[in-house]
């Protein structure tokens, strides 16, 4: 039989290791280089940039400097979306 103190503890439960998913993914970050270390861009696990370094070499060629914060930008973010696909689908399985 449907028991609501069971569904609460279990919601409860689900609020917790949420809780700790969001702070275990600020913690992690993700470092990304591009153009043979011309771009290094570091972002946290929730893909807030936290660092980006860029070579004073690009500085005169504006489109190579674009193409390449694009490429750190896409790369960072994939990192990121597969750490927290990862970390969501552990949190699944934990609870199973």
């Amino acid at each position: 039989m449907f028991n609501m103190g069971d569904m609460s503890k279990m919601l409860e439960g689900m609020q917790e290791n949420a809780a700790k998913l969001q702070e275990e993914l600020e913690s992690k970050t993700f470092s990304v280089k591009t153009g043979g270390g011309l771009v290094e861009l570091s972002v946290n696990g929730k893909g807030e940039v936290i660092d980006l370094i860029i070579d004073d070499s690009t500085l005169t060629d504006k489109n190579m400097l674009q193409i390449l914060l694009i490429g750190a930008i896409n790369d960072a973010n994939k990192m990121v979306q597969q750490n927290q696909q990862q970390s969501a689908m552990g949190m699944l399985g934990s609870m199973g």
